[in-house]
C-alpha cells in the first residue's frame, strides 16, 4: 500500500512493517503508540525505522493514518490519573481530629 509520510511516498505491507520491527527493542511509551505483534511501539520509533527518517521529519499523526491503513492498532495518549478532590477545611479539621465530619 503506498504511504506518504513526511512528503515522501512509501510502498509499504503489513509484512514488512512486521519484518522491520521485529528486531527492534521497544522504548517507552509515553504518547501515541503501535501494537505490531505482541508488542507495544512509540509511533515516532516505529515511523523512524520503516521511514528511515528522522523523527523531527514526520507527524505521528501521518504515522498512526499509515499504521491504520496497513491494519495494525493504534492507540492515543494514555489518560492521567485524576487528581483526588481538594478536602474543605471541615475535612480537613475533622481528618485531623480522627472524626467524621457531620
Amino acid at each position: 500500500m503506498r504511504c506518504v509520510i513526511a512528503r515522501f511516498p512509501f510502498d509499504l505491507t503489513k509484512n514488512d512493517v512486521l519484518e522491520s520491527m521485529k528486531a527492534v527493542k521497544p522504548e517507552p511509551v509515553v504518547g501515541e503508540s503501535v501494537i505490531i505483534g505482541r508488542r507495544q511501539y512509540p509511533v515516532k520509533q516505529v515511523g523512524q525505522v520503516i521511514t528511515r527518517q528522522d523523527r523531527r521529519d514526520f507527524s505521528a499523526g501521518e504515522v498512526i493514518r499509515a499504521m491504520t491503513l496497513l491494519g495494525f492498532t493504534c492507540r492515543g495518549v494514555p489518560e492521567a490519573a485524576a487528581p483526588a478532590p481538594a478536602l474543605t477545611s471541615l475535612q480537613k479539621a475533622s481528618e485531623m481530629l480522627g472524626t467524621q465530619p457531620a
